[in-house]
């Protein structure tokens, strides 16, 4: 049984950093490439970083290109997100996502907030 958990989310202030962190359980996950999703109130969720199995390719959208960076833990079954410079458009709940099983985890709140 697929399980991803997320955790880090919290309230920062702008021009701040966080860090998440997504534990991942029930399948080889260094086989798998894993991505980070957000969605904020009354949007659609979206896409915000992608890596590759091995971690040597990864993929972002303008939005956050250069804020964020994503990396991967084969040995410890972890996905993190980086997020630097925090905007408070960047407030929303983030999801780690497993593409391959189409399996979400249960999101972690960042909110960015003076």
């Amino acid at each position: 049984q697929v399980q991803l958990v997320e955790s880090g989310g919290g309230l920062v202030q702008p021009g701040g950093s966080l860090r998440l962190s997504c534990a991942a359980s029930g399948f080889t996950f260094s086989s798998y490439s894993m991505n980070w999703y957000r969605q904020a109130p009354g949007k659609e969720r979206e896409l915000v970083a992608g890596i590759t199995s091995s971690g040597g390719y990864t993929n972002y959208p303008d939005s956050v290109k250069g804020r964020f960076t994503i990396s991967r833990d084969n040995a410890k079954n972890t996905v993190y997100l980086q997020m630097n410079s925090l905007k408070p458009e960047d407030t929303a709940v983030y999801y780690c996502f497993a593409p391959r099983f189409r399996s979400w985890g249960q999101g972690t709140q960042v909110t960015v907030s003076s």
